[in-house]
């Protein structure tokens, strides 16, 4: 934050004399809220979405090829990872970050109302763009209104996140287990309803008390001149004109979608590399972490391609090849999305402190991640014993241990990225190096969507066993470079 800008203190003050929200200040409350109802909703929505595509017309679905259905999962998901570079932006450059929240909060409940009442493809693409957009804001710029409630020398701060992301895991928790029982009752419209009706009733709360957020929420970081939103403005509207003429000749389908994503994230990551490594303002030290980071955007990427295949193969492994009958009732197959949110509520603080007591003895941040893909392979490893067993074969208690894997491996990796990417980052260049571990998860989704579309249930062996060995092999292998790129981050662990 620049000198000059208003710093929350006096809120800080009032919030340690007054009421306070478990020691913290009160509109922590309101945006741990917003962001439970946020995630709410948008969990809620993904745990029911490729079931929504993919089942008959009969079913209540759109009865989409499996194989497309997937991809376009995987592409929403780079989508809201890519916009959130956008949201980013306009909240640094134009609104500030506390105007981006809301108003993308609304276009969230916008985009699940399209699904919900919206027939067809046409409630599936308003909704899908609506919510992408709108989740990519949210993801930008909640985080930011958090630190703004705190002095930099708070000492409340990072406990005050740790409980704003307990409300992010909650609303993860719960999302799918209401939207899909009332999928599962009432139709997937109501499902979509319920996510709707989520994001109101946050938004609503926000809504009541978003002018109690300090001054500094309000504040547009770097603004960008008045004579330049003409060009700005030209600018978007000529890529929506572009967009609709390359969805209106052909060019982009629901076909090739996932593969222009995946082609524009690793553009968008080649020019930020660029740029940075090409600067004046970067000494020879931070280039040499910028290298450093090259190999990590790698494991991220791949890293994510495998965990977010829990919303693509592994919704399909759950509706099909899962057994989820407890006790003559039947599971809806969207409440495997809440077992991973369950065990990061429960393993998250241990985690922490595990590396608080090791202290400078704790494994180095590329360690870190290559034990993440390592633990990433074991879990897909992990199917191989089960394949093969036909439908409603697969006990759920061994669904629940693969799933352990896999949040075990988003432990390891997961907070250590967003941590290395500031760390590494040149002076000159912070946010756009947080921009790239970003767009490493939007590479990694998308391409979750795109390997889903090689898996056969009916010969599930060779899949789950090349893509954890491929897995193991880049974890082994980048532990192998290790002392190499230690040297590279200076000093930097």
């Amino acid at each position: 934050m620049q000198s000059g800008n208003p710093q929350p203190e006096q809120a800080i003050k009032s919030s340690q004399t007054g009421k306070t929200f478990f020691g913290h200040p009160r509109m922590l409350a309101n945006l741990f809220s917003v962001e439970l109802w946020e995630r709410f909703s948008f969990y809620g929505m993904q745990g029911i979405l490729l079931y929504y595509m993919y089942y008959s017309v009969a079913e209540g679905g759109l009865g989409i090829d499996e194989g497309i259905a997937t991809g376009l999962v995987g592409a929403y998901g780079g989508g809201v990872y890519l916009s959130s570079i956008l949201g980013a932006w306009v909240a640094d450059r134009i609104l500030g970050s506390e105007k981006v929240l809301f108003f993308t909060g609304i276009m969230v409940m916008l985009g699940h109302i399209a699904l919900a009442v919206l027939p067809g493809g046409v409630g599936l693409a308003v909704g899908l763009i609506l919510v992408a957009i709108g989740s990519g804001g949210l993801k930008a710029t909640a985080s930011s209104l958090v630190g703004s409630l705190y002095s930099l020398k708070d000492d409340r701060r990072d406990a005050g996140f740790s409980i704003f992301y307990m409300g992010v895991n909650i609303g993860g928790l719960f999302g799918p287990l209401l939207t899909g029982l009332a999928q599962v009752q009432l139709g997937f419209h109501y499902g979509f309803g319920l996510a709707a009706l989520g994001m109101a009733i946050g938004l609503t709360q926000y809504a009541l008390t978003r002018k109690n957020l300090p001054e500094a929420s309000h504040h547009v970081a770097n603004p960008l001149p008045r004579s330049n939103y003409g060009k700005v403005a030209a600018v978007a509207a000529a890529a929506v004109v572009i967009v609709v003429l390359l969805v209106a000749f052909g060019l982009v389908t629901a076909e090739n979608l996932a593969p222009i994503m995946a082609w524009l994230a690793i553009i968008a990551a080649v020019v930020y590399f660029v740029v940075i490594l090409s600067s004046k303002k970067v000494d020879g030290v931070e280039r040499k972490r910028v290298y450093a980071f090259i190999p990590l955007f790698i494991a991220s990427a791949a890293f994510w391609a495998l965990f977010q295949q829990q919303f693509t193969v592994v919704a399909l492994y759950a509706d099909k090849q899962l057994d989820r009958s407890l006790g003559g009732w039947e599971m809806p197959a969207s409440w495997v999305q809440s077992i991973n949110p369950v065990f990061i509520i429960v393993f998250a603080g241990i985690f922490a402190a595990v590396w608080t007591k090791l202290g400078p003895k704790q494994p180095s941040s590329p360690m870190k991640f290559a034990l993440g893909l390592v633990v990433m392979g074991l879990a897909f490893l992990a199917f191989i014993p089960l394949a093969g067993g036909g439908a409603n074969s697969t006990p759920l208690l061994a669904m629940v241990g693969i799933l352990f894997l896999f949040t075990m491996a988003e432990l390891f990796l997961s907070p250590t990225g967003s941590s290395v990417s500031t760390k590494l980052a040149p002076k000159a260049f912070q946010t756009q190096m947080v921009a790239l571990f970003l767009l490493s998860i939007s590479l990694g989704t998308t391409l979750a969507g795109i390997l889903a579309g090689y898996y056969d249930p009916t010969n599930e062996a060779p899949y789950f066993g090349f893509i954890g060995v491929v897995a193991i092999i880049l974890g082994v292998g980048l532990a192998a470079a290790v002392p190499s790129l230690k040297k590279l981050m200076g000093g930097i662990r």
